[in-house]
């Protein structure tokens, strides 16, 4: 059984309230770096836990927080990401549904590491539950006096808001967090200037993901130094995946980063193997931006290596042959898959989200859903596969936000492993049309 960090007491009843939770050794981490440590201190222990942004980037947590410009008599910001819209993700809800006072405590610990003298929570507008349970728990914290004026008697001051959005995926990416924070339209922000410099209100302004800032107290309970023995490599300490799909057990796991990505599946520890004793096919490993890997490849590096859920492992190869750990929206697709449609499906859902601002996401993504649409309906061609291929390297680097890459990546992935079963579609459109039909022939590797 693997070591749990963030949900070792996700099942006690009511940890959901701040009495529970401080029974359970809840808040004290502030009281440590409010009493005994300075804000840069605090910084240094995130740096030196390697802990990475767990919302996808994988980018240093800790040297993100040191890039934040400190100009004397500005305010500065700590905004936490909690606008959980990736296809295949649905960890961080389960978080804050669950551990309210988790998030929260980090949210403080951070602020206080930061400077941060307000702070914010932005939230997917659909999760309107989750915002209450998220502001019951922000008033029992104010209640306790760990927000507040004068926060245990340190000096140091906190507010904490909650702001829901209106349900846009583009607001995933911060700088249209930040620019729908300010009530305005979600777009993503030219960089740089980058956030860390003028983010929120054009002042200093860190943007982490939920997962990221409830990483926090523990980090500082038990130092930098600890949580990095966790892991493999520079993937230190735990993750949570969301594994949906065909799996006997679909559901929220914190994982050791290392484990490896058969026994994640197969263990009944982790996901049981696949549903109905059917054969596994093909793998999103960390969310529907990320590239799909067939069985093979998702299993095994192309060098024969166990591919293991760390950051590392699972970009082996480059995107000819690995793909990203991403957000964790683990996706696991049996035999009876039919890739084609799943791809035309995940570009739907790009071309829907484009916020509109570059041309070549906002055409190119709809021309995705239309050529895509043509593939899995039978009125296809041969050239209309090269098509999809080429759209997607023309979206792909041109765009201001990652959004244009989220939506290329996977249909160069799918093209690239599974071209004979886009083929099928084309030479045989009544079969492939017929529902339930599947292409059952093997993947075709790059």
């Amino acid at each position: 059984m693997g070591r749990k960090l963030l949900t070792e007491h996700i099942n006690v009843e009511g940890i959901n309230t701040f009495e529970v939770y401080r029974k359970h050794g809840g808040y004290r981490s502030v009281e440590k770096a409010l009493k005994t440590m300075t804000p840069d201190e605090v910084t240094e222990e995130v740096k030196k836990s390697g802990l990475r942004g767990r919302g996808g980037a994988g980018f240093p947590a800790g040297m993100k927080w040191g890039f934040l410009a400190k100009p004397e008599g500005v305010p500065r910001y700590l905004v936490c990401n909690a606008d959980e819209s990736e296809p295949g993700t649905f960890k961080d809800r389960q978080l804050m549904t669950k551990l309210p006072h988790l998030l929260i405590e980090g949210m403080i610990t951070g602020s206080y590491a930061l400077g941060a003298r307000t702070s914010y929570i932005y939230i997917r507008g659909e999760l309107l539950y989750v915002l209450r349970i998220l502001e019951k728990a922000i008033a029992e914290a104010y209640a306790a006096g760990f927000l507040g004026e004068n926060i245990l008697g340190s000096g140091y001051s906190l507010d904490l808001h909650v702001h829901p959005g209106a349900g846009a995926y583009i607001c995933g990416e911060e700088t249209a967090l930040l620019e729908s924070l300010e009530g305005k339209r979600g777009n993503p922000r030219n960089k740089p200037p980058f956030p860390a410099v003028q983010g929120l209100y054009a002042r200093p302004t860190v943007v982490n993901n939920v997962e990221t800032i409830a990483a926090v107290p523990i980090i500082v309970n038990e130092g930098g130094d600890e949580y990095a023995k966790i892991g493999i490599g520079k993937s230190t300490g735990t993750k949570l995946i969301s594994a949906c799909g065909h799996l006997n057990k679909p559901g929220i796991y914190e994982i050791e980063l290392g484990l490896p990505v058969e026994e994640f599946i197969y263990s009944d520890e982790y996901c049981g193997g696949i549903w109905k004793g059917r054969e596994l096919k093909a793998v999103v490993a960390g969310g529907s931006s990320v590239p799909i890997l067939p069985k093979e490849l998702i299993l095994k590096t192309a060098a024969g290596e166990n591919r293991l859920m760390s950051y590392e492992s699972l970009s082996d190869g480059g995107f000819i042959t690995g793909t990203m750990l991403g957000s964790g929206g683990f996706i696991a697709m049996d035999e009876t898959t039919c890739i084609v449609k799943n791809t035309w499906n995940f570009s739907r859902f790009y071309h829907h989200e484009s916020c509109g601002q570059c041309s070549p996401c906002r055409e190119g993504t709809g021309w995705l859903e239309k050529v895509l649409h043509r593939l899995e309906h039978g009125h296809g061609s041969m050239h209309d596969i090269d098509l999809i291929v080429s759209v997607a390297k023309q979206i792909e680097g041109n765009t201001i936000c990652p959004l244009g890459e989220a939506a290329a990546w996977p249909v160069a992935a799918a093209v690239r492993h599974f071209r004979h079963e886009f083929e099928w579609h084309v030479t045989n459109p009544k079969e492939a049309t017929v529902p339930g039909a599947v292409y059952r022939g093997a993947a075709v590797l790059a």
